[in-house]
């Protein structure tokens, strides 16, 4: 058996041992360079195997420190969500538009019905009717510069109503069926003698009588008929014409608006005369 000296000395040389052997390895430690980046490595596929993501919702991409959005995932399966995931992620988005996209233009393609474009109709919602712009009662159509254009038709009554105006210096406009019409025609035709004898219009007759009395309706303000003119102007209507016959007035109205080229005289004043006489 050993005696306790040789102990002592044994683990002596142990100790100066271990020691030597900790002293040579930390130098050899100190001398290999340190990668920062397998230890960060490491740790992103260690956090993204984990579920959490760092800091505040973003993941580190290996090898390379940036950040991408955290809703980007492991596409390509090597452990960690880098460059390749991103452009992954990026043509599956492009994709799914494209492919939206496309349904969208073959549902529009295959439409029975295809609503005017915006650009050519008036007005909002349902009360555009489809109403063609520059068209707002379908007979007449507006310049660029905002100034309606008379339709074909508004020109025919027009030079119709122009016509009828020269035919002589007092017209009557009237409807065949009418009782005032009737009631004014025979105070003008039978109680009185008017040179140029009256022109009468029965619009009720005339192949464009509506056309022609809405016309009226425009430009004199009398919208009903009997509607009497002189000279391009209206004197009024039944009751009009009788007011002025009943204060003795109504030959001096119409030589005052119809001017030379009318003669107007009450019948029967000299055959009443003679019979006195």
């Amino acid at each position: 058996m050993p005696s306790s000296r040789r102990l002592r000395l044994l683990l002596m040389v142990v100790f100066a041992a271990v020691i030597t052997t900790l002293f040579f390895t930390s130098q050899m430690r100190a001398a290999i360079p340190h990668d920062n980046r397998r230890v960060q490595d490491f740790f992103g596929k260690t956090m993204n195997g984990l579920g959490h993501p760092q800091g505040d919702g973003q993941v580190v991409m290996s090898g390379k420190g940036t950040t991408v959005d955290s809703t980007v995932k492991d596409k390509d399966g090597d452990g960690s969500v880098d460059e390749d995931d991103e452009q992954l992620a990026k043509e599956m988005s492009d994709r799914l538009r494209a492919a939206e996209q496309k349904a969208k233009d073959l549902a529009n393609a295959k439409a029975p019905l295809k609503p005017d474009p915006p650009s050519e109709v008036v007005g909002v919602g349902s009360s555009a009717g489809g109403q063609k712009k520059g068209e707002p009662n379908g007979n007449s159509k507006k310049t660029e510069e905002g100034e309606e254009e008379e339709s074909e038709e508004d020109r025919e009554v027009e030079a119709t109503l122009n016509t009828i105006l020269k035919k002589a210096p007092v017209v009557i406009f009237s409807k065949s069926y009418c009782p005032y019409s009737k009631r004014a025609k025979g105070l003008l035709l039978d109680k009185y003698s008017i040179e140029p004898a009256p022109y009468v219009v029965e619009l009720d007759e005339h192949p464009l009588g509506k056309q022609l009395q809405a016309r009226l309706g425009v430009t004199t303000g009398r919208k009903t008929v009997p509607n009497i003119m002189i000279n391009g102007k209206s004197v009024g209507g039944s009751d009009d014409i009788a007011e002025l016959d009943s204060r003795k007035t109504l030959i001096d109205k119409f030589k005052s608006m119809g001017g030379k080229r009318l003669a107007m005289k009450e019948r029967f004043v000299r055959n009443a005369k003679e019979k006195q006489g």
